[in-house]
């Protein structure tokens, strides 16, 4: 009974949530109560430390957010009092998860203006790993920024492209072709989620801050982007970010600036339409076929072992085409367990002879 209080709802190490996968459960209740003393102790130093830089670096309107949600710097959030605040502003909520949302069910939450939200915290021996988001990265990183109207309908504008994608890709009659669009419009999507929605900046009164998510839940990263000489900041540009490859376990040495969340939404739109003319069916390409690739793909006692580790028992079809842009661009693709690795927007497999 110590070791469970201590553990409370701690990130990979919580029985509630272990329970709740192991029946199916995606949409969960927040089990306040179990909350640990190490685990308030955690959230009170993640906020302490990071408040500091945010008034320095981040832009007005997440600042805005952060006092419109009453956030507490000395307890974990409570999502019906988020939600109570968030839900007048924008129309968005909270829903607390067991953990990974399927990616289609992630984005059309967006469209319905739903935020998938974990309820564990990082182990506070840890504060700057973080295998998978948490309450933290969630509540403090993202939701503000679900406060502004403008950001929140950028969200929701989002939700509906992708589903607007895979009905798009469903009108290609020839398998090889549509495998191929396929592979390019999901790239293209989540090169531009991740290069605005997580790590986003904008021009603010002359100065440059941080709106990206990722960014904005990052202790050491938030400064990094806006000071350091090692990153490069350029104004966006369509097809620059649509062809940028990135990753994943690093600070960002390339970022790009947004006027507004009006000229975002705008982006979004216009991402849109290139889509619609075929202009997202043939990006710089990313993840690079190898012959152990090859050789995976093809051979049916090869590929076994590898489905067997993922959840589905298959890989991805076409019709999962938003569902996957929507994993790869957010940040839950930081993390996976099994032999996927993510990779730029594509997917290798972590696969040896032996």
């Amino acid at each position: 009974m110590a070791l469970a209080s201590t553990i409370g709802l701690t990130t990979n190490r919580a029985s509630f949530i272990e329970q709740a996968r192991n029946h199916g459960q995606t949409f969960i209740r927040q089990p306040y109560e179990l909350y640990s003393e190490e685990n308030q102790e955690t959230w009170r130093r993640l906020y302490a430390r990071i408040r500091p830089r945010w008034e320095k670096f981040a832009n007005r309107k997440f600042l805005e957010g952060v006092t419109k949600l009453a956030l507490d710097p000395n307890a974990i959030p409570r999502l019906e009092d988020v939600n109570r605040f968030l839900a007048p502003l924008s129309g968005f909520s909270a829903q607390a998860v067991s953990g990974y949302v399927p990616a289609y069910v992630f984005f059309d939450c967006l469209r319905t203006r739903a935020f998938p939200t974990t309820i564990t915290i990082r182990d506070g021996s840890h504060l700057d790993y973080l295998p998978e988001p948490d309450i933290f990265h969630d509540i403090a990183g993202h939701v503000p920024m679900h406060t502004d109207r403008a950001f929140a309908d950028v969200l929701v504008r989002f939700g509906e492209f992708a589903r607007e994608a895979a009905l798009h890709v469903r009108g290609i009659r020839d398998e090889h072709d549509r495998l191929l669009r396929v592979e390019s419009i999901i790239r293209a999507m989540a090169r531009f989620f991740w290069f605005t929605i997580e790590f986003g900046l904008m021009r603010e009164k002359g100065d440059t801050r941080a709106y990206g998510s990722g960014l904005l839940s990052s202790y050491g990263e938030i400064e990094h982007a806006i000071t350091s000489p090692l990153v490069q900041r350029y104004p966006i540009r369509l097809e620059w970010v649509i062809n940028q490859g990135f990753e994943i376990n690093h600070f960002q040495p390339l970022l790009f600036i947004v006027e507004s969340f009006e000229h975002l939404f705008d982006l979004v739109h216009e991402l849109e339409q290139w889509m619609k003319a075929g202009r997202l069916d043939n990006v710089a390409p990313g993840a690079i076929e190898t012959p152990i690739n090859q050789k995976l793909l093809s051979d049916p006692k090869l590929l076994g072992p590898l489905l067997e580790n993922i959840p589905l028992k298959r890989l991805g079809q076409p019709s999962d085409v938003a569902g996957v842009a929507a994993f790869l661009a957010s940040a839950d693709a930081d993390y996976i367990t099994g032999t996927t690795i993510v990779v730029d927007g594509g997917l290798l497999w972590n696969y040896s002879e032996q």
